[in-house]
């Protein structure tokens, strides 16, 4: 059985009632990261030292039991023996540690591994010296057998530095951990609040350095930036990314609404402002599930949802169009280039996946600032087919002759079309 071994025991500061492990990072605790992490790696039991219950440990049990395994709060070195037997395999890590899990992961399962750091770098953040060239890195795993001796050493021990020398009599393998690390805040003790905001801050910002041309949108890199200034606030205050998804539906209605009343430009602009709040609940929900805070199963409804966008964009451009109506006249002329111009926006990404510029069309801002603009200032039934013309008329060049033209392929790979573009 896979056992994890947390802690709750030092002091966040001056005051003795304020631990490290109940420190928020990103509206959650240092310990309820741990957990998720524990939880991650099918611990299926959760044993936090402890000295004594609170209504937050007690919340935390409930997440535990939700994932399938069992939680203990223990308060002595000695009422751990019980819980870990020789055939498990433990995980220890340090009160306080925060690590991104993905690196926590690579380091530990490997094998059974004492992580270590360099002495000259790490005493002064916090971490606790092993030797004289090495400072433990607060992260471990061993089997269980070797816990066994805890039952052997004074009551008033502190159990962590116990396993930790525990675990160096049993010759348990040493493992460095990169000082890449520590330099960008992917592994970080955090002592007191002031760590917790400066690592806060590195947290949100590791996890939402998204990659790909459509962050580099407008739309994208406003999202980002939105959540990298404001998300800490958001999640200290409980907002949980569906509430802002919610948010997100209620503007884009509102932005039907106005386009029903004939306040088009209106209309197009809260079409793009309600993508653009959804953009930053999904990504509020990629920060938890990379966390480990949240299930890891994506929410459904996003793809969903732009496509709700869309169809608004359509209605609204077509109770826009000043195309007319009446007998004769074919049905829904008025919405054909609207759905043309929509089509097209999904498609050119499509066909051009390389292509930076390609992907700005999926930036739904971008385009309801377009079409207001085009409402208020151009003749738009013609704006609106110039730009489908311009779109095709653009993708069908660039796949014919190979263009890179805003490109970001991988120069190792073959031009999309060799026979266009060999030099032979």
């Amino acid at each position: 059985m896979r056992v994890a071994v947390l802690s709750l025991i030092e002091a966040a500061g001056p005051d003795p009632g304020a631990l490290r492990g109940y420190l928020p990072i990103g509206g959650r605790s240092i310990l309820r990261h741990q957990i998720g992490f524990a939880l991650s790696l099918g611990c299926k039991r959760i044993v936090v030292m402890a000295e004594g219950i609170s209504g937050e440990l007690v919340a935390l049990q409930h997440v535990v039991e939700r994932g399938g395994a069992q939680f203990h709060v223990v308060a002595t070195a000695r009422a751990l023996v019980p819980l870990l037997q020789p055939e498990d395999d433990v995980f220890v890590l340090g009160d306080g540690l925060l690590a991104m899990p993905d690196a926590l992961r690579d380091l530990l399962e490997a094998g059974p591994v004492l992580l270590t750091l360099p002495v000259e770098t790490a005493l002064p953040l916090g971490f606790e010296r092993i030797d004289i060239n090495s400072a433990f890195a607060f992260a471990m795993r061993f089997p269980g057998r070797v816990a066994a001796a805890l039952a052997d050493l004074p009551p008033e021990w502190n159990a962590q530095s116990a396993l930790l020398r525990l675990a160096i009599q049993a010759r348990i393998s040493q493992r460095g951990v990169p000082a890449a690390l520590l330099d960008d805040g992917r592994w970080a003790i955090v002592r007191n609040e002031e760590d917790a905001h400066r690592a806060e801050r590195r947290w949100l910002r590791l996890h939402t350095d998204v990659a790909g041309a459509g962050a580099r949108a407008p739309g994208g890199a406003m999202a980002i930036a939105i959540v990298r200034r404001f998300g800490p606030a958001m999640l200290h205050a409980g907002t949980r990314p569906a509430l802002v998804g919610l948010a997100a539906g209620l503007v884009g209605l509102l932005g039907g609404g106005m386009g029903w009343l004939g306040n088009f430009a209106t209309g197009f602009v809260l079409l793009g402002i309600a993508w653009l709040i959804e953009r930053v609940a999904s990504l509020l929900g990629q920060v938890e599930r990379d966390s480990l805070l949240a299930s890891g199963l994506a929410r459904r409804s996003v793809a969903a949802f732009h496509g709700l966008i869309d169809v608004g964009f359509v209605v609204v451009a077509t109770w826009r169009s000043e195309l007319p109506n009446g007998p004769g006249l074919a049905w829904g002329l008025s919405a054909f280039a609207p759905l043309l111009l929509v089509l097209a926006a999904r498609l050119v990404p499509l066909a051009l996946p390389g292509n930076r510029w390609a992907h700005f069309l999926q930036d739904r801002l971008l385009m309801g600032l377009f079409l207001a603009l085009a409402s208020v200032f151009l003749p738009f039934d013609a704006m609106v087919g110039l730009c489908v013309i311009a779109m095709i008329a653009l993708c069908l060049f660039l796949l014919q002759t190979g263009a890179d033209i805003g490109a970001t392929r991988d120069p190792a790979k073959p031009p999309p079309n060799p026979q266009l573009t060999s030099r032979q």
